[in-house]
């Protein structure tokens, strides 16, 4: 699958982006953590997901690989995906050299956009606000947030290494949501 990473901390605008890019015909925007959030109690990897967050570690590789390619699969199965035709555009996946690892045999990555985040005073408060506005417990506590930022710095910032320096196109996330996809759009325009 053809496939745009879209790579960013937490609250870098990378949500917002994606749904934007999902209106586009040819585009399908698969977020992680819209997944996880999405489980229905009795689903058991539902209580693994809030297991993990609420102390804002990561959901273990196979959880998250395991939910992503079954939702993934439903949405080609049921033609909101179309595979041979449409960019996958995924957020919050891989984060790790694992999952990295364990996709490479699915998706052709051909773009990764990273919405950089030179400081991140700005992007907690964003998180917590969209925490009040949203209703989404896992972005209710500083403190969780700010451990959510240590292990993105420490565990998925050094996958973009892993990528050739080519795909990759650093944007920042701080600016204004327009400014963010005026930049993306011309980057896509340059996509084959």
């Amino acid at each position: 699958m053809k496939t745009i990473l879209l790579f960013g901390a937490p609250g870098a605008g990378k949500g917002t982006q994606g749904r934007i890019l999902a209106q586009l015909p040819g585009f399908f925007y698969f977020a992680s953590g819209d997944a996880f959030r999405a489980l229905q109690d009795g689903d058991p990897l539902a209580d693994k997901f809030r297991e993990y967050s609420n102390r804002g570690q990561l959901v273990p590789d196979e959880f998250t690989i395991e939910l992503c390619m079954r939702d993934i699969n439903a949405a080609a199965a049921s033609g909101a995906f179309k595979p041979d035709s449409d960019w996958l555009l995924l957020d919050g996946i891989p984060r790790s050299l694992a999952q990295a690892e364990i996709l490479r045999a699915t998706i052709d990555v051909r773009a990764i956009l990273h919405l950089a985040c030179p400081d991140i005073e700005p992007i907690v408060q964003r998180i917590l606000k969209r925490a009040a506005v949203e209703g989404r417990q896992d972005d209710a506590d500083e403190t969780v947030v700010r451990s959510r930022f240590a292990t993105y710095e420490r565990e998925t910032q050094p996958l973009l290494d892993q990528y050739d320096a080519a795909l990759r196109h650093d944007i920042d996330g701080t600016r204004p949501p327009l400014e963010v996809c005026a930049d993306i759009l011309h980057i896509l325009k340059s996509l084959n």
